[in-house]
């Protein structure tokens, strides 16, 4: 009888373990068991700095995702109107374009085939990809060299 309440206390304390485990607590580009690919973040790298960029749920992020699993992308982004950089992707995403109000960091889809970095706000209608993680404005006006021209850019899941 001993041991049958010893199993079922092994048992409960198993269980109650289990159930107090965060599942959820992956690395940011982990597999679900699944087998489905969840990748949450990438990573913009201008001169020799690495940004994490926090990725939006939507379809265009989907195809770019897909596009990055085959290698990265690298482009030239120049100034445009005195709060961003923009430049060609070379591939055109699905759009789900709405009325943003960006913010310094918001890494922003246009026309569907152009990616635009913003250090400054603008009011369009664009298709959010994702959000630079940990830069100031004045931090990402400097890193973007904002007002000086054009910038090479890779973008990259590593």
């Amino acid at each position: 009888m001993k041991k049958f309440f010893s199993a079922i206390l092994i048992f409960c304390v198993a269980v109650a373990f289990m159930a107090c485990t965060d599942k959820t607590n992956k690395p940011n580009n982990e597999a679900p068991q699944d087998g489905t690919q969840q990748i949450t973040v990438m990573y913009i790298y201008i001169n020799d700095n690495k940004l994490e960029v926090t990725l939006a749920k939507n379809k265009a992020v989907t195809a770019l995702v897909e596009i990055l699993q085959q290698g990265d992308i690298t482009y030239t982004a120049n100034d445009y109107g005195g709060f961003e950089k923009v430049g060609s992707l070379g591939h055109s995403l699905p759009t789900e374009n709405t009325q943003i109000t960006t913010e310094a960091g918001d890494v922003i889809l246009y026309y569907g085939n152009q990616i635009v970095l913003f250090y400054g706000s603008n009011s369009w209608s664009y298709t959010r990809l994702g959000k630079i993680n940990g830069y100031s404005a004045a931090e990402l006006r400097t890193l973007l060299g904002a007002g000086s021209g054009s910038v090479q850019v890779r973008i990259s899941l590593t």
